[in-house]
């Protein structure tokens, strides 16, 4: 991460939201056809319950050109069968030549070890609603070499919070283990640090063998007391809970992240887990309605927890072309905060700020196939929102040194500072390092105010955050995030508000001029975008933030404020006020105000592609206006390179 004390004056006083034009409310839309209720998980494979990797695998034995073996398997559970006893699941399998593994009932996902010829023969079982492969996952870290400026701690630029650090608040940190002998982690005077280890791999709960996880940890809580406070964290008072889901090599499986949310999800009141933070993630294949890593967020989410992700580093190919479609799950899921990656070039002024190049931009690629076969893609408005996440100094795991295939180890050039193991710091790069920022930031808020409900977290985060100019919402969402606006409105919301009735005044102070702040290093304005991100469009207006909207309540999606018929998007009244406009699609900005942006010229078509005026076009390909052809739209084809590189960077693997 940065020198961290700079960072933060990027991250705290600051950040960018994409102006969005208040178009026609019912603006014509063509749409993948949702669920029943248009908004979470159902039954969206009439007729095909295998996804779609692991039905190319099944038909590759098939067809004879793979022998037969044992896949890991992930298996929703149909409503009657999700509370089935280990007993009844471990005779169904072992039926099928298979093996019972996990079940997770607060989610009615099973997990359990089947061989490729009994697949199909799963399809028929009416106990079983979707079959998906135990797909492999990887952190988001795209290293830098670079030199980073000096940090500020952005706390001391912003008046009014700099008694907010967490206090209280649980973060749970699913990655590669958090090595609590850092002294950037350590345990210090008013600082809990991690209050408990967990771990779903091999290595010891408090133990970090390849450096990820401990990074990440020290930009949610690094100590203020640590040289200086020179790369304290956001929410350096807050609770941490390690849940190692990441191997030493960076890499897991889609079960450790399902098998941990579940624990946070358990144990939620015991630490008062209220954010999972989630830097990682795995290549988008089935829609999020299906996909297990998306399910398992929306059950968090449900439970009343702030879900963090990063976007995944699949921004540009190895021409260093741009690329769009690419969002990791989690990321996926509307009830997720999506989170970016911004380049601030090591400056204070955001005004030279933009999106770090590899940082994965949306619609989001996830897909049904209808009982005809035809791909009904999901096509949301990712990201959610960016943070800054190049060049950032965090902590290097003690007992990661001399593990080979550590970060330190394989990059040494990223090391900085002191070479004394409880001491160095090294530099890295990714969304995986924007998502601990907000997440820090939501755990700010939450302290301000802890009653409010995940979509609100969500919601006001969006609202503040500021465009970034000449980016549209598939590459920035609302814009980069602004953690002193947010933590002031997170401050004025009632703490009854999710009791109030629909329309109901919400804030216990409000004014319109306060919609902007300063950076006071240099006097430079921040102007809010005042626009929030929902799946096909962008709600816009002041009654967002000043009236009680029933789409924030308790296990909502924003998405809620919205219904779709015969493809045109017009606003839900029952969970939304008339005052606010929507857009009719991702929109551009000139990064002032919210609504100086110029809409995509030709619409946006969202159903088996998306059509967008700058020369994108995405369907069964990814066809860009520079001459590059993508041989799908998950953007993992054979024309997409196993290594990136970012802005001014080294390489590094991103995926087997």
């Amino acid at each position: 991460m940065y020198p961290l004390k700079k960072k933060l004056t990027l991250v705290l006083a600051l950040m960018l939201f994409m102006p969005l034009v208040p178009l026609t409310i019912g603006a014509r839309l063509t749409l993948a056809s949702p669920d029943s209720n248009g908004k979470g998980p159902g039954n969206p494979h009439p007729g095909r319950k295998v996804a779609p990797d692991l039905d190319a695998d099944v038909n590759d034995f098939q067809f004879g050109r793979k022998s037969d073996r044992t896949v890991s398997v992930i298996v929703l559970m149909s409503d009657n069968k999700s509370q089935a006893s280990d007993g009844e699941l471990d005779s169904k399998f072992r039926g099928h030549n298979g093996q019972f593994k996990n079940m997770y009932r607060t989610m009615g996902l099973a997990t359990a070890q089947l061989p490729l010829s009994r697949i199909r023969q799963l399809e028929n079982d009416e106990d079983i609603s979707y079959i998906s492969p135990d797909r492999p996952i990887v952190s988001n870290g795209h290293l830098e070499s670079t030199i980073g400026a000096a940090q500020e701690d952005a706390r001391s630029e912003v008046t009014g919070i700099t008694s907010l650090n967490g206090t209280g608040v649980g973060i749970a940190v699913l990655d590669s283990g958090v090595d609590d002998q850092h002294n950037l982690i350590k345990v210090s005077s008013g600082r809990p640090g991690v209050v408990y280890h967990k771990t779903w791999t091999s290595i010891a709960g408090n133990r970090d063998y390849y450096g990820h996880g401990t990074h990440v940890a020290s930009m949610l809580a690094g100590s203020p007391n640590f040289k200086t406070g020179y790369y304290s964290g956001i929410a350096y008072e807050a609770k941490l809970i390690s849940l190692g889901v990441l191997d030493a090599a960076g890499k897991g499986q889609s079960s450790n992240v399902i098998a941990a949310i579940d624990w946070c999800i358990t144990n939620k009141s015991t630490y008062n887990i209220r954010i999972i933070n989630m830097s990682l993630g795995a290549p988008a294949k089935d829609s999020y309605k299906t996909d297990p890593l998306c399910l398992a967020a929306r059950r968090a989410f449900n439970a009343g927890i702030v879900v963090v992700a990063a976007a995944g580093n699949r921004g540009k190919n190895s021409l260093g072309q741009k690329i769009y479609g690419g969002i990791d799950s989690p990321g996926i899921d509307p009830s997720v905060i999506t989170v970016g990656a911004s380049n601030s070039f090591g400056t204070n002024t955001r005004t030279d700020d933009k999106i770090a190049t590899y940082s994965s931009r949306g619609p989001t690629r996830g897909y049904t196939t209808d009982a005809a076969g035809v791909k009904q893609y999901d096509n949301l408005v990712k990201p959610d929102l960016v943070a800054p996440g190049n060049r950032l100094i965090g902590a290097m795991a003690p007992s990661s040194a001399g593990k080979p295939q550590a970060l330190a180890t394989l990059y040494p050039s990223l090391k900085v500072g002191s070479s004394t193991s409880n001491d160095q710091c090294m530099y890295l790069s990714g969304t995986s390092m924007s998502a601990p920022v907000v997440a820090g930031i939501a755990a700010m808020m939450l302290e301000a105010n802890p009653n409010l409900t995940p979509n609100m977290v969500k919601a006001i985060l969006m609202y503040t955050a500021q465009p970034l100019k000449n980016f549209n919402t598939l590459e920035q969402g609302a814009g980069e995030v602004n953690a002193e606006g947010a933590v002031r409105i997170a401050g004025w919301v009632k703490s009854t508000a999710s009791s109030l009735s629909q329309g109901s005044a919400m804030l216990n102070s409000w004014d319109e001029s306060s919609q902007s702040n300063y950076i006071q290093s240099n006097s430079e304005r921040i102007d809010w975008g005042r626009g929030v991100v929902s799946d096909y469009c962008v709600f816009y207006g002041s009654d967002l933030m000043t009236k009680w909207q029933a789409m924030y309540g308790q296990g909502k999606l924003l998405s809620d404020g919205t219904n779709i018929s015969n493809g045109v998007i017009v606003r839900n009244l029952s969970y939304m006020t008339s005052g606010i406009s929507l857009t009719s699609g991702p929109v551009t900005t000139t990064g002032v105000l919210i609504s100086d942006g110029t809409l995509f010229t030709s619409g946006v078509l969202l159903s088996d592609g998306v059509l967008l005026s700058d020369g994108v076009l995405i369907g069964d390909g990814v066809l860009i206006s520079d001459g590059v052809l993508m041989s799908d739209g998950v953007l993992m084809s054979d024309a997409f390179s196993n290594s990136i590189t970012g802005d001014n960077t080294s390489a590094m693997q991103v995926a087997p």
